[in-house]
């Protein structure tokens, strides 16, 4: 759409990753920009955004952040594949829900929901998926079933004239930035316990972290169209191009100048084992993530690749940076972090 003023906008989980990233361009083309956290960023704070602590369970904390606001971009969550069902439900429902009230309550007109493509994913490959894919009938982890009915819930209030909404479904995020993926994955390659499973061809699709920033933009400017055609839909938004996901993993372990893994496990064998830990994690009441788990094994040995067409051609948005440039960024990401260190 033609942008005639700036706009207000409020970044719930602007200090994580994809969050950062969405603030930064919003500030970059003169928005204004209120942050809404569990702690404070003072480096944030520094460079004019307005910041509020406060958790998404706090109603009122949720009405005095929105006071004001024209849109609202909800991309806070619980992530993680292993953990209590009421912790991520309360996040990840509860928490939505809250958000949802609070926009109606203050007049937002705009909200654009980060969900994921886990919500079509039971424990079967997807090639070329589209939004025609209906929910999962069953889930592998407490994440992908919170976050499901969370994005019904944000498309289910979609009222014209009151709040249009949408939810955009990125799929293994990554990029300079990365506060999960890449620093679970460098840890394993560092201590060994990296194993490839399956055979490695299986297809996966990724999205480098600016132009998911990108499209969480174009997708609340459509939100304000009179047409407003993205309204009460959700769109898979990733790189164009599917990669071979151990060939993808290499390439990101080689850049951060770590050791790509030579030891492999049958994905037959590595289900099994997950699906063990699974079972004693599960009796033993232990919180922490186990080694494998089902959900785990499923991501790295079959594919799960998506078509983001109908995003490019209703939102309007286009990926920008190839995954070429953006390796390079991350690379010049982690070389500058290196730099920084005090000599052993």
């Amino acid at each position: 759409c033609i942008r005639d003023r700036y706009m207000n906008a409020l970044v719930i989980g602007g200090g994580g990753f994809l969050g950062r990233h969405v603030v930064r361009k919003l500030r970059n083309r003169g928005d204004r920009v209120r942050v809404l956290g569990r702690r404070a960023y003072l480096d944030l704070a520094v460079q004019g955004v307005e910041c509020c602590c406060a958790d998404i369970s706090d109603v009122e904390a949720l009405i005095a952040a929105c006071a004001g606001m024209d849109a609202v971009f909800h991309i806070a969550a619980k992530v993680g594949i292993w953990g209590s069902r009421q912790d991520y439900y309360q996040t990840n429902v509860i928490g939505t829900k809250n958000v949802i009230a609070a926009c109606r309550r203050t007049g937002v007109k705009r909200l654009v929901y980060t969900s994921t493509p886990s919500v079509v994913y039971s424990d079967k490959p997807i090639e070329g998926g589209d939004e025609s894919l209906t929910y999962a009938s069953r889930f592998l982890c407490h994440y992908a079933a919170t976050k499901a009915e969370a994005e019904q819930d944000v498309l289910a209030a979609n009222q014209p004239g009151v709040l249009r909404t949408c939810a955009l479904r990125p799929h293994l995020v990554w990029g300079p930035g990365d506060t999960n993926l890449l620093p679970r994955l460098l840890a394993r390659s560092r201590s060994g316990r990296l194993y490839r499973i399956g055979e490695g061809r299986n297809l996966i699709s990724v999205s480098y972290v600016e132009n998911i920033a990108d499209a969480h933009i174009a997708a609340c400017d459509r939100l304000g169209d009179d047409s407003a055609v993205v309204a009460g839909k959700a769109y898979f938004v990733n790189d164009p191009e599917p990669v071979h996901a151990w060939d993808f993993i290499d390439l990101i372990l080689r850049s951060c100048g770590c050791p790509v893994p030579r030891r492999s496990l049958p994905f037959w064998l590595a289900y099994a084992i997950a699906a063990c830990f699974e079972a004693i994690y599960a009796a033993a009441g232990w919180r922490q993530e186990p080694l494998l788990t089902r959900f785990l094994v499923l991501q790295l040995a079959t594919s799960h690749w998506f078509k983001c067409e109908r995003a490019q051609r209703e939102i309007g948005w286009q990926p920008a940076i190839s995954q070429e440039e953006g390796l390079r960024r991350l690379s010049a990401e982690l070389s500058a972090k290196l730099g920084e260190l005090p000599p052993a």
